[in-house]
């Protein structure tokens, strides 16, 4: 059975309960009170009712005088007669001259009885009372006493709560089919997202999207939630498909260098040096990515060690200068300004975070270009830039090329050497030290990236900086860093 089945049921189920429990305490509850209230009233009277003021005849006849105050019942609610064993009226109250017969001939027994009968169109509340001579229970019966009270209003009132009810149980049919009737259309979404999955696990393709009614309820909230899971997986199955693809096409390269290389070398009888130079080259190349991959996937699976100790950022930078400087390079490398600046992380990977950018720059500018560096401290972050003027980034490729192995001129970088996983390296390292790497590019003009890492304050200084603290440190917006670059 489907939910929406279910959902009906149980409320219809629920409305059907609720209404039959309401119906029975409307109706029976007041109904029953007003009732004991009567036949309070009318044992009150039959109390005041003995066998003293009966006389008998000779004959046997009986004759009873009713007090003045019980015989002139005036009122047009309250009744009294007195009849003998064989119903014979012996007295009767004033108001009932004029009517014939025993007010509730059925009832006249050896017991105190309550009934309700219709004398002319009117419903009567009646107790019979029979009354016997003094000497104890057994004897018997002499007369009955029947007293009654009209229940016009009772009857009033029973007619009100039956129309109430049919009142109660059309309300409830009319929201049973309501619930009917707007179910389906509450729960279209959802069949629209199974269909959407049907599709998706038919076609294999992660394209479609659920309809967005807008909604703002939980299942449009479900809705979008499962759009954007789809973005998602679409964007992670592209990232893989790509990923086998650079990943095969990068270790086929060396291979078939590698192996054009042994078959020379196998053809001449002998070692080649220039083609064991050239197997070396492509064998370390194809290590470094291998390497590379292998992290990456550590660093992924949340594998990866990294230390947790305070690190002079200013002493890592100079030590990336100086070993940059001494590689031969067809651009200037140069520092602007250098703050002192002490983070919270793992020197090893902020040195590779750092020569990994400083490598990207300088195999994309031009001959006689210029790759300038700097390190700064801005509202409690440390801020590297790394400006070039080299060719630039086109606007479209920006947001994905911290992806791994995406490349913006793929012919061109792979003549370099790059492989596509320095950036993605960098932006991990980044990231697990609680910064970020932010880009600026220009075709023609050059890029900038920003590292931001958090400051690590020394306890001698946390005095200082307290109240900084409580109100958490500001991160650099993108404009101020992107002032800095050198064009």
């Amino acid at each position: 059975m489907s939910i929406q089945n279910r959902l009906l049921l149980v409320y219809t189920t629920i409305f059907t309960v609720a209404f039959i429990l309401f119906a029975l305490i409307v109706y029976l509850l007041p109904s029953n009170r007003i009732l004991a209230e009567v036949d309070r009233d009318l044992e009150a009277l039959a109390a005041e009712v003995r066998l003293d003021n009966a006389s008998f005849g000779p004959d046997g006849s009986i004759r009873f005088l009713l007090p003045d105050d019980l015989a002139n019942l005036e009122t047009a609610s309250t009744f009294m007669q007195i009849t003998d064993a064989n119903g014979r009226i012996i007295a009767r109250s004033r108001n009932l001259t004029g009517f014939e017969g025993v007010l509730a001939p059925r009832e006249l027994g050896s017991e105190k009885r309550f009934s309700q009968v219709y004398r002319e169109g009117t419903l009567l509340r009646v107790l019979t009372v029979p009354l016997r001579m003094p000497d104890g229970d057994g004897a018997e019966v002499v007369v009955y006493l029947q007293i009654a009270r009209l229940l016009d209003s009772y009857e009033s009132f029973n007619r009100f709560l039956i129309i109430a009810l049919f009142i109660g149980l059309a309300a409830v049919t009319a929201s049973l089919f309501l619930a009917v009737l707007l179910t389906p259309s509450s729960f279209k979404p959802l069949e629209d997202i199974a269909a959407v999955a049907r599709q998706i696990t038919n076609a294999d393709d992660l394209s479609r999207r659920v309809p967005d009614t807008g909604r703002t309820d939980e299942i449009g909230v479900l809705a979008r939630a499962f759009n954007q899971s789809l973005e998602r997986l679409e964007r992670v199955f592209q990232t893989q498909q790509r990923l086998l693809a650079d990943v095969s096409h990068e270790l086929r390269t060396p291979l078939t260098a590698i192996r054009g290389n042994v078959d020379l070398m196998r053809r001449m009888g002998g070692a080649d040096p220039e083609s064991l130079a050239i197997i070396q080259e492509e064998v370390e190349r194809m290590t470094r990515l291998v390497g590379d991959l292998l992290m990456l996937a550590r660093a992924d699976a949340g594998g990866l060690p990294l230390e947790r100790k305070p690190v002079e950022l200013d002493t890592i930078f100079f030590e990336v200068y100086r070993q940059v400087s001494l590689l031969e390079k067809s651009v200037d490398v140069s520092i602007a300004e250098v703050d002192q600046a002490c983070v919270l992380g793992d020197a090893d990977r902020l040195k590779q975070l750092l020569i990994n950018l400083i490598d990207n720059a300088i195999k994309y500018t031009p001959p006689g270009g210029i790759v300038t560096l700097s390190l700064s401290k801005v509202n409690g972050w440390a801020s590297i830039h790394i400006a070039d003027t080299g060719v630039g980034i086109p606007p479209e490729d920006v947001p994905y090329i911290f992806d791994r192995f995406y490349r913006v001129d793929k012919a061109r970088n792979r003549g370099q050497g790059g492989s596509g996983l320095g950036l993605s390296i960098a932006k991990w390292i980044a990231k697990v030290h609680g910064g970020d790497i932010e880009v600026v590019s220009q075709v023609g003009q050059g890029t900038t990236f920003t590292v931001i890492l958090p400051l690590f304050e020394e306890k001698e200084a946390a005095g200082e900086r307290e109240t900084e603290k409580e109100l958490g440190k500001t991160r650099p917006s993108l404009p101020v860093l992107g002032a800095r670059r050198r064009r």
